[in-house]
């Protein structure tokens, strides 16, 4: 019975460990200024895939420059602007980034350098976009 109560003790504190243990991804969760600083960026995530929204934007505003007719009423704010980001080995890669200036769609890689996140939007191949720095929002 000692060894069982043991046994299970061992489990539990494992368990807990494992639960707390960091994802060295997640260091990007948080809000970022956009580089104009005229929007506040969400970086959240849902499952093993980051998002990014924009919780905060100057100057409300519909997305009508979008190309899909039935999405050109919705507001900019609110809205997934970083779409399906996996971590590997130090780069957020996989995923999409939605320009509402343009309407425009780009595949899309990320890394964190600090409190600043280097975002290159591309065509492609990443050789052929453009790459833009969006600062972290300490609280």
């Amino acid at each position: 019975m000692k060894k069982l109560c043991l046994m299970i003790l061992m489990l539990g504190s494992l368990r807990s460990f494992a639960q707390t243990s960091p994802n060295p991804g997640d260091q990007l969760l948080g809000l970022y200024w956009s580089p104009a600083k005229d929007a506040k960026i969400e970086i959240y995530k849902k499952g093993m895939q980051y998002f990014g929204r924009s919780v905060w934007v100057a100057h409300p505003r519909k997305d009508n420059k979008n190309p899909n007719e039935a999405l050109k009423t919705r507001e900019v704010l609110g809205i997934d602007l970083f779409t399906g980001f996996l971590y590997a080995d130090g780069t957020y890669t996989s995923g999409k980034v939605y320009d509402p200036e343009s309407g425009k769609t780009y595949d899309c890689k990320m890394s964190l350098n600090g409190d600043r996140l280097k975002v290159r939007g591309y065509i492609g191949i990443s050789l052929f976009g453009r790459t833009e720095y969006f600062q972290r929002i300490k609280s």
